[in-house]
């Protein structure tokens, strides 16, 4: 599914405009985002937990040269499926 797509489900189920279901949809991804930069987590009961990770710094290999190569330390979103969620997936 689209953002497009999923923009026109939630317009025809809550019965709003598309505008209006796309500016929903805007804001709370805008939110999550924001949070997460700010290191923040986000808990939406039986739906997830968003959250960043910290991967700390680590050597690789080049796959074309076999040169390892330094890796810098990172900071990545990550995301956790609640109950609710597994339990409606399986």
């Amino acid at each position: 599914m689209t953002k497009e797509e999923l923009i026109n489900s939630v317009a025809k189920k809550a019965g709003v405009s598309k505008a209006e279901a796309g500016r929903c949809l805007n804001a709370i991804l805008e939110e999550i985002t924001k949070e997460l930069t700010r290191g923040r987590k986000i808990a939406l009961t039986g739906f997830g937990v968003f959250s960043v990770s910290k991967r700390k710094a680590r050597t690789g290999v080049n796959p074309r040269t076999g040169e390892k190569i330094k890796i810098p330390a990172t900071k990545v979103p990550k995301f956790k499926a609640g109950k609710s969620l597994k339990d409606a997936v399986r």
